[in-house]
This record gives C-alpha cells, structure tokens and sequence, in this order.
C-alpha cells in the first residue's frame, strides 16, 4: 500500500541492494550458510510492480485529498478501527476507540457519527510514531487501497498477474510485504504446480480475521487457510509494533509449517527497508536460496 506511483524498476533500484544486504548479514553471521549459498546479485531480483492499477487516470495528485467524509463502510471502517485499537495497545498515550467516552459506533449508526468516529481515529492515529509524517488523505488511500484489492476481481487478478509472470521454472524466494504478501500468497495458491520455493512474508496482515484472512482465495477450511502448493517453507517475519500487520504470527491461521520470526525495526515498523535489511529475512531468504 503507498506505492501507487513506484513501478517495478524504481521499487528494484531500493529494494534489491536492501535484499541483498540482509542476506549478506545472514550470510556473515552463519559461516555454514555461506558456505552453501552465493549472495544474491541485483540481475538475480525482479520485483513486481502493480501501483499502477490503484492510481486515479487524469489526477494531478500523488495522493488524492480524500477526508474522514470519503471513507466508506465496511472493510474501509473496519480497517481504520481496528488500526485505532492497535495503536491504542502499543501507545499508551493514545486512548482507544472504546474509551474516548462513546464507545464503537454500530453500523446501525448515523453517517455523521460514523464520520465523526473517523476523525478521530484519523487524530490518534496521526499524532503517533507509526504515523506521524503520514497525512489523513495518505491513510485513507492505504485504506481504499486494501479494500479495492478485495472487492474489485479484475484488479485483484491484474495485480496477482504481475506477480506470476515473473515466477520461472528457476524461481527458489518469493518475497511479499504488506498487502503485497496477500498478493503473492493468493499468486501462489493458483499455481498447481510443486516447485520447491520458500515463501518470506514481511509485516503481512494475512492473518487478520474478517479484514483480510476469511476473504482469502482460496477460502480457508474449518479455519485454517490453504498452504500454496509450490511452497516448501514459509518464514513470516513481523515487528510487534507494525499495527499493519495486525496479527503477527500466521502459523495459528496456516498451520505449524509456517516459521513466525519477530524483528524489531525502531520508528519503521512497518517499513519494507527495514524488513529486508533485518538478518532474519536475510537468513530465511538464504535458506530458500539452497533449496
């Protein structure tokens, strides 16, 4: 979410050096793991680039100036709430949704309620570390963002594209953060294929149930989501703090296979750098690279 205006190639020119120095930490801090694998080099990374299908046609802004007002009900509504409860457990400078003195506000509720409701989710959440150089039409962006990727199928199989006309015979990692790892997971589930590959998810809100979780294709069984056929190992690495994320361990959603890692990334919590440059992606993604 956010990257709307990068394409593939300005996404490869920041993140494969991150990639690539993650792995070299890894490597240099397990002398056997270097003795099994050759660090990756930047010809060796592609990077998907899917922006391009959320930005407005004809908008002269980067971000449209979206208010409390454009924020819709449902999965925008609930996104925001339950980012708001987040903050509200890691900060305790911030009080919650349930204890500004009125409480939730039902969807039987009013329009001007609800849009009340939003300003202030929108106040707490941009007087926080986690947002605090982020704007109010930002967030909402991020919001519509996430629920268009749900809602709307062609952009969903636009996006998914992207990501599976890059994956060759020879494909051993894919990486996915964010909504991005939604993306690759659902990629992944609709290749039939065994191929061997390690999947790495970083800050990923998978396992968020009614947000992102039980709208997963394919659905999940009896609660528990399907494993993507081509995936030998699956790593998910979160920053506790990343309220992105939301739920930080997937193994409880995916099953035991899934090796939940926890990283610390300081005021970034949910930065891509961050995830890529910590020694533990570095180590996941150089495990799958001996596979």
């Amino acid at each position: 979410m956010g990257k709307h205006l990068d394409t593939a190639e300005t996404l490869h020119s920041s993140l494969a050096p991150a990639l690539i120095g993650g792995v070299n930490l890894a490597l240099r801090a397990d002398v056997h793991l270097a003795e099994a694998v050759s660090p990756p080099k930047p010809p060796d990374i592609v990077c998907a680039g899917y922006g391009d299908l959320f930005r407005r046609p004809g908008s002269r802004a980067a971000t449209p100036q979206y208010e409390a007002e454009d924020v819709t009900e449902g999965l925008e509504y609930d996104l925001l709430l339950a980012w708001w409860e987040a903050v509200a457990r890691t900060d305790p400078s911030v009080l919650g949704p349930t204890e500004t003195g009125r409480g939730l506000i039902s969807y039987a509720a009013s329009r001007p309620l609800r849009v009340t409701v939003v300003r202030r989710a929108l106040d707490a959440l941009t007087r926080t570390r986690f947002f605090k150089s982020v704007s109010d039409a930002f967030l909402i962006a991020a919001l519509k963002q996430f629920r268009r990727y749900f809602e709307e199928p062609a952009l969903r199989e636009a996006a998914q594209s992207r990501v599976l006309e890059l994956i060759r015979p020879d494909t051993r990692v894919v990486v996915g953060h964010s909504l991005g790892s939604v993306v690759a997971y659902e990629a992944l589930c609709s290749l039939p294929t065994q191929q061997a590959m390690t999947l790495v998810t970083l800050g990923s809100p998978l396992g968020v149930r009614h947000l992102a979780f039980d709208r997963l294709i394919p659905p999940p069984t009896d609660g528990v989501g399907a494993w993507p056929s081509p995936v030998d190992h699956w790593h998910n690495v979160s920053d506790t703090g990343d309220i992105v994320a939301l739920v930080h361990e997937l193994a409880p959603r995916f099953g035991p296979r899934v090796q939940d890692l926890h990283v610390h990334n300081g005021t970034t919590m949910h930065d891509m750098t961050a995830y890529l440059t910590a020694v533990e992606t570095g180590t996941a993604i150089a495990n799958g690279l001996t596979q």
